[in-house]
């Protein structure tokens, strides 16, 4: 991924989303876009039209943390978004990425994580890394995403998604379901460009899914921290479930996910269910799921 060009879309979306009301400016006269004009970003950060069309082209280089907070607050971006740009610009001065370690070819999960995951047995809970990929599951988290594993998904949430119609089913807020994948890759991209294997599973959805290439192309990004869900799961029915995800201190870019039901809900009793279900699985459900190869460099 060309972090220039990157960093240029992103921009460029950022403006286009911003109208001059909201910026608190006064419009007047006819405007043939929506969106704020390059030379209106460049006023209300403070910096020269002509350095802020430098950095609306992708050139990062050398601009200081300060001109980006300053574009940040102009283009009203968000958390996730103020951080990939901040992503973006560590990218154009040498790929400056926070140091991660050097992970062997196949990632096996650590005895106290296994040990970690099955405790948790009311809930679904999982390991993934940034490419959406399951790496490690308790036995309620195998019941509960099987069709990840069993179909064109390989184990990939992001595949599952765009490539496997059941998905439709399983996310009944589809549409919603697939901008927050999508936006979570897309944040991927920005934490790590030199990753290999997101490029490829970007190209990968781009040519077959014409609904992951309009999505990629918004340029949007977000955190994926807690918040609550729909699923219709094929055994157990509706599911409204809370989730929270924490951040590996330990592996960087991992990221280790719950989810829980409202004691005394519907969707408690149906998890208990599936956990019923689950039970039969002989296997043992935290296995390594899948390889974590990396191209990252250290």
């Amino acid at each position: 991924m060309n972090s220039r060009d990157e960093a240029r879309q992103f921009l460029m979306s950022r403006r286009a989303n911003i109208s001059p009301g909201q910026a608190g400016l006064a419009v007047s006269g006819h405007r043939r876009v929506a969106g704020l004009r390059r030379g209106e970003v460049a006023m209300l950060a403070d910096v020269s039209p002509e350095y802020y069309a430098k950095i609306e082209r992708g050139n990062l280089v050398g601009v200081s943390d300060s001109v980006l907070e300053s574009v940040s607050r102009a283009l009203h971006l968000d958390d996730a978004e103020r951080e990939h740009l901040f992503d973006l610009a560590r990218a154009a001065n040498g790929g400056a990425q926070p140091v991660r370690r050097r992970k062997p070819k196949t990632w096996v999960a650590r005895e106290s994580l296994t040990r970690a995951l099955n405790v948790i047995v009311n809930g679904p809970a999982f390991v993934r890394n940034g490419r959406m990929d399951i790496l490690a599951t308790n036995a309620l988290g195998c019941a509960f995403y099987d069709e990840v594993f069993d179909g064109p998904g390989h184990g990939n949430l992001a595949r599952y998604c765009f490539l496997d119609e059941r998905a439709k089913v399983f996310y009944p807020d589809w549409e919603a379901a697939a901008d927050v994948t999508v936006a979570i890759l897309r944040t991927e991209a920005g934490h790590d460009p030199r990753d290999r294997q997101l490029h490829d599973l970007v190209g990968e959805l781009s040519t077959i899914s014409d609904a992951f290439r309009t999505r990629w192309g918004a340029h949007n990004v977000r955190r994926h921290g807690s918040g609550t869900k729909d699923f219709h799961h094929h055994e157990v029915g509706d599911l409204t479930l809370s989730y929270e995800g924490l951040e590996l201190t330990a592996e960087p870019g991992l990221s280790f996910l719950i989810y829980t039901a409202e004691p005394g809900s519907p969707s408690e009793q149906r998890l208990q269910l599936l956990a019923s279900l689950a039970a039969t699985v002989t296997a043992s459900p935290t296995r390594p799921l899948l390889d974590d190869t990396t191209t990252k460099k250290d």
